[in-house]
């Protein structure tokens, strides 16, 4: 593995210098990996557009739009839309205020987390889709774009990067990820430090193997429901 210097330009308010990471390069790094993520992103958006064609009009029945855009910033800090089945109200924004303002323990958890184990958020239709991960197939589009890669960092907010400190260089080194280390090792239970530590890992590990795994990982749990 060829080993040099790479730098990466930010253009980020909070940090406008350019920023010095190990040059890691190899086969399937450079080239391998996103022609497998191209490849088997239209091979299962084939197979399944019903499925997901059944759940934009399920998604519908409350009088919003079927999936949510939210902007996430990706590789070489480019944001881009991050695609979901929406699986929250249409006053989300408002709901979680109102929650939030009401709950301390609530609000402590999302300072901590930026999520909630119990989201007032979310519809019905929203929970199955969020237990069985069925809500992040539109991500399949990120991933055939260019966005995303199968297997990286979860794709975080401009507000969240402050939280990477020194490993900021390694999450914006790499495509975010439709799954990853995090998605797999316990999601909401483990800590907002843990997860980035699991990116800073799986920058220095990233291979074929060590994706495939993770795959595998991430269907086990899909299989058992065991999503957010």
């Amino acid at each position: 593995m060829k080993l040099g210097k790479v730098q990466l330009p930010l253009t980020d308010s909070r940090c406008m210098e350019a920023i010095v990471l190990p040059e890691r390069t190899g086969f399937y790094r450079s080239v391998g990996k996103r022609g497998f993520d191209v490849s088997l992103s239209i091979l299962i958006l084939v197979a399944m557009l019903p499925i997901m064609l059944l759940l934009m009009i399920i998604t519908m029945l409350d009088g919003g739009p079927p999936v949510f855009a939210h902007e996430r910033v990706g590789k070489g800090h480019q944001r881009f839309k991050c695609l979901k089945f929406r699986t929250m109200r249409v006053d989300a924004d408002v709901a979680l205020k109102e929650y939030l303002a009401d709950n301390p323990a609530a609000r402590k958890e999302w300072e901590e987390h930026h999520k909630l184990s119990k989201d007032p958020r979310v519809t019905s239709i929203g929970r199955f889709l969020r237990r069985t991960s069925l809500d992040e197939l539109p991500q399949l589009l990120n991933v055939i774009s260019g966005d995303m890669s199968f297997v990286g960092p979860r794709p975080v907010t401009d507000e969240e990067l402050g939280r990477y400190g020194a490993h900021l260089p390694k999450y914006l080194a790499l495509r975010p990820g439709v799954t990853g280390l995090w998605q797999v090792n316990g999601r909401g239970r483990v800590s907002y430090e843990e997860r980035v530590k699991m990116d800073a890992a799986y920058f220095y590990g990233l291979s074929f193997l060590g994706d495939l795994g993770l795959m595998l990982k991430t269907c086990l749990v899909v299989f058992q429901c065991r999503g957010r």
